[in-house]
């Protein structure tokens, strides 16, 4: 049953023009940091991490039918695993394209079996006592890149640190106690903000603008990886169905469970069950399908970004043609060289600033899942498996199963928190 929620915009709501392309670029600068550090930490190109991520919302749009305001961005889930399948195969990204390929047709398969038979099969393997400590893990997860990347670690900059600090009152404060159109962009608002604050500082680093004026490439497609030859105009990587591509399979079922707990906490925050309509067959389907275009072209998994879920969360807009205007403004992005190298300049003090509130709402939805669904903390069982998930998630547990495929931080923590409720008896 959908909840009254007080949202500035509906989902089918559209923005005024000049509100739209605000919206949606804080939807882009919500998504960019973590979009683009997947492919700086698995060697994909960042131009496509970005052209795939929008051309896979939109994909999941139209299959959706436009009915959730959902962002695809770079998963995190897989990166262990892509990394490993490529330092088998000797750097080449045969294995790990084939075996995300794959990922995404196995979300085809599940979709197409919720469509026949239902969800309740999922409903008992990830109850809301499972969902909610997960979703907390994916928030407090991300919570030292966040730290880390504001400054503030051992031998830290402090103008980073004031920086950070900066970037983050200003969001907070806007989204507390600014009125009218500033109210409904903070993120924007401290960013922008907070780079100026870095300008002053001097800690932004301004060659790769200087590298792309000076090369007067003002325009160039993405740097795709595909897996058949084009005579050199884009790199190439050949199809592989070998033991690195099948290491890579089990991942999609941690993040089938993260595709449940976003479009969940999703749901909570516009007031909709989107589960159920347009139903957990369509949203598992457009995400699959993302994921493989984004494999083919040589680009990393795809998956629902809780960070633009925040996002909504704290602006209370939940236009889908705002975060369908993200994905447009992504796929321009990665064809202007320049306009990705001035983004890319924003420090990683600035991003962690934001990133510092973003996660934390993230990590607070779970909660909020467990609380809105009413879990008995005085049921040993319930207290056992969040307890049991929490550790073992936030605490860097590391479970190596054979030589290629090791679980560890929200995929272990799933994996307890589904096997701890299928075998503790239930009380009475």
């Amino acid at each position: 049953m959908s909840q009254v929620v007080d949202l500035k915009l509906q989902v089918h709501e559209k923005p005024s023009k000049l509100q739209w392309l605000l919206l949606s670029f804080q939807h882009v600068f919500a998504m960019f940091g973590a979009t683009v550090l997947v492919p700086i930490l698995t060697g994909y190109p960042v131009s496509v991490a970005l052209f795939a991520s929008g051309i896979g919302t939109i994909i999941y749009n139209v299959i959706t039918r436009f009915k959730v305001p959902v962002y695809l961005g770079s998963s995190f889930a897989y990166i262990v695993a892509v990394n490993i399948a490529v330092a088998a195969m000797g750097g080449e990204y045969g294995a790990a394209q084939t075996g995300l390929i794959l990922v995404g047709i196995i979300y085809f398969v599940v979709a197409l079996i919720v469509n026949a038979i239902g969800k309740g099969w999922i409903d008992r393997l990830l109850p809301p006592i499972v969902i909610g400590p997960m979703i907390a893990v994916i928030g407090l997860g991300l919570a030292s890149i966040a730290v880390g990347n504001a400054g503030f670690v051992e031998g830290g900059d402090w103008k980073h640190m004031l920086v950070a600090i900066f970037t983050f009152l200003v969001t907070a404060f806007i989204s507390t106690k600014a009125k009218g159109f500033f109210k409904i962009i903070p993120f924007l608002c401290g960013i922008a903000l907070g780079y100026l604050f870095a300008v002053v500082l001097k800690i932004v680093d301004f060659d790769p603008v200087k590298t792309v004026i000076a090369s007067q490439h003002y325009l160039a497609l993405p740097d795709f990886i595909l897996p058949f030859s084009t005579n050199g105009v884009f790199k190439e990587y050949r199809l592989y169905f070998g033991p690195e591509t099948w290491a890579i399979l089990p991942v999609a079922l941690v993040t089938i469970a993260e595709h449940i707990g976003d479009h969940t906490v999703l749901g909570k925050v516009c007031g909709k069950n989107f589960l159920k309509d347009p139903g957990l067959n369509k949203t598992l389907m457009g995400d699959g399908i993302a994921t493989s275009v984004s494999a083919f072209l040589g680009g990393p998994a795809n998956t629902t970004y809780g960070e633009n879920t925040g996002v909504i969360g704290l602006t209370k807009i939940a236009s889908v043609y705002v975060t369908f205007g993200a994905a447009c403004i992504a796929i321009v992005l990665s064809c202007i060289p320049l306009i990705s190298a001035v983004i890319s300049t924003i420090p990683k003090s600035v991003l962690g600033g934001m990133s510092i509130m973003l996660y934390g709402v993230i990590a607070s939805n779970g909660l909020r899942v467990l609380v809105d669904n009413n879990i008995d903390f005085a049921k040993q069982k319930n207290l056992i498996i969040a307890s049991a998930m929490l550790v073992i998630g936030l605490g860097g547990a590391l479970l190596p199963l054979g030589n290629f495929v090791t679980l560890s931080g929200t995929a272990l923590s799933a994996t307890v928190g589904i096997l701890l409720n299928l075998i503790l008896p239930d009380e009475k």
